[in-house]
């Protein structure tokens, strides 16, 4: 069972892990359109230079937080798989007999 348990964390923390970087994707998408948008409507060389600073840090900073998610979403899997919950220790050997002294 607890490799069940191990199977599905892992099935959560790839799917978590394919929304950080689908959502990455879309700020960096954004920040691009909106560079491009300025860029058309800049007056003078600095606004330019100044909308491609700002999408290089918007995509810096879609990039950084899709890193710390996996990192959260690894830290989840983690701790999901080291609280002992689930752990069972069989009391009956292979042929159902019980194991334990209570008089069966």
């Amino acid at each position: 069972m607890q490799s069940g348990r191990n199977a599905a964390a892992s099935v959560k923390e790839s799917a978590a892990n394919m929304a950080a970087s689908a959502k990455s994707g879309m700020e960096k998408t954004k920040a691009t359109l909106q560079e491009k948008g300025e860029k058309m409507t800049a007056h003078d060389p600095v606004e330019t230079e100044m909308a491609r600073e700002k999408k290089e840090e918007r995509k810096h900073e879609a990039e950084y937080e899709k890193q710390a998610a996996k990192e959260h979403n690894a830290a989840q899997r983690a701790a999901a798989g080291t609280t002992g919950t689930g752990t069972t220790y069989s009391t009956t050997t292979t042929t159902g007999h019980h194991t334990g002294t209570g008089g069966i």
